[in-house]
């Protein structure tokens, strides 16, 4: 029975290994920080990892995972209403509301369930999503399990999201739906003008803030501080994953009602186990951590203006950022391949993108800078782009 499926699938593999695009994967065997020890024993500095802050492997959370390991065991073996919430669940999602400033928060295995449950248990067919055409691929998922009616603008176009705000008075509610930093540009959404059209056009705002929360605004708050819209967004969803430590978790917070229906009708919350208390508390440390000093967001800010400063004058074509994201654009995709493996080559960590992951030919490095990183990691991997750079006829 398999035989026919089985060729089908060797043939799509092989032809996606001949144009260059076969993703493989390279095991780490050290802890996330800016220098990893891969497999076979090298050594490389990280450029790719989405922790931001450095806290991947602080002493800190660490210790406040071994805690609860030891006190609140080691998962929960249920759903949050049936036994599956401890203190610290609740403790955590107070800790996030206060970071946020919003009146509820509630948590989920990923931000991937978070934006998959979100849309369908708020929104029927008599109301509409509007959603940026560079969202995040949950996001989007999300959007196809809702029926409500679907707009797409394109990427923080204003003028293009008026005009999807204007068509869609005809459905009952609105919601614009955006990333707060997009994850392979590194640009930040205007969150000012986009809560403007909402009040203007009478619609609800969700923003996502993987990439954004713990790196953009005076202290790192995210894209609320950012523009000072602060009351103006309704749902915020976000990931334990990148900048809050590196590890696993989603969450939503923000309105109280909104959140209340959340905890009664979105199936990732109803029907996943809660996070275990390990993460739990190892995120409620870095909340601490946060509020005690900006030392860790200062210090990644300084990185990425150092970085791509050095980066520009070198002579790379490098996407505007205002975030820890740092696109590095080669456009060719198998060129993308080789110039990711030659700075492997060169003991640098960093990763090709390329369709479907980017739109065909704008593919790309995506560099990410982290406060882990010291000064002298980010000339050796400076030095590195530019000696591969020369090699492959990238600059001059």
């Amino acid at each position: 029975m398999y035989g026919k499926f089985q060729k089908y699938l060797q043939d799509e593999l092989s032809a996606i290994k001949e144009a260059g695009l076969y993703k493989n994967e390279r095991n780490i065997a050290s802890p996330q920080s800016a220098e990893i020890k891969l497999e076979d024993g090298s050594v490389a500095l990280n450029f790719c990892a989405n922790n931001y802050l450095g806290l991947a492997d602080n002493p800190r959370l660490i210790e406040a995972a071994g805690k609860a390991m030891k006190s609140r065991g080691y998962g929960m073996s249920s759903v949050r209403f049936i036994c599956g919430t401890q203190d610290l669940h609740k403790q955590l999602e107070k800790a996030i509301s206060d970071f946020f400033r919003t009146e509820d928060t509630i948590l989920y295995a990923s931000c991937f369930d978070a934006n998959g449950g979100v849309f369908e248990p708020l929104l029927t067919a008599d109301d509409a999503i509007i959603s940026d055409s560079l969202n995040h691929a949950s996001i989007i998922d999300g959007v196809r399990l809702c029926k409500a009616v679907r707009y797409r603008y394109a990427n923080a176009d204003m003028e293009d999201l008026e005009r999807c705000l204007k068509e869609a008075q005809a459905q009952r509610f609105r919601i614009i739906c955006t990333d707060g930093v997009f994850s392979m540009d590194g640009n930040v959404a205007p969150m000012d003008k986009i809560c403007a059209l909402a009040e203007k056009y009478d619609a609800l705002v969700m923003v996502d803030e993987s990439h954004s929360a713990g790196v953009v605004g005076k202290t790192g708050r995210g894209v609320a501080e950012q523009f000072g819209c602060y009351g103006k967004i309704d749902i915020f969803t976000g990931t334990l994953g990148k900048a809050f430590g590196g590890a696993v978790g989603g969450f939503t917070t923000g309105r109280k009602e909104i959140i209340d229906m959340l905890r009664q009708r979105s199936r990732p919350y109803l029907f996943s186990n809660s996070i275990p208390p390990m993460i739990a508390a190892a995120a409620i440390e870095t909340f601490k951590i946060l509020e005690e000093s900006t030392a860790l967001h200062d210090r990644q800010q300084e990185n990425v203006a150092y970085f791509r400063d050095k980066m520009i004058a070198a002579g790379f074509d490098i996407k505007p950022t205002q975030s820890a994201i740092c696109a590095v654009m080669l456009y060719d995709a198998p060129l993308s391949q080789k110039f990711a493996a030659k700075m492997a080559e060169e003991g640098i960590f960093v990763t090709g993108f390329y369709y479907p992951v980017v739109p065909k030919g704008q593919a790309r490095i995506r560099v990410q800078l982290s406060a882990a990183h010291k000064k002298e990691h980010l000339d050796k991997a400076i030095a590195a782009f530019v000696k591969v750079g020369r090699e492959l006829g990238v600059i001059k």
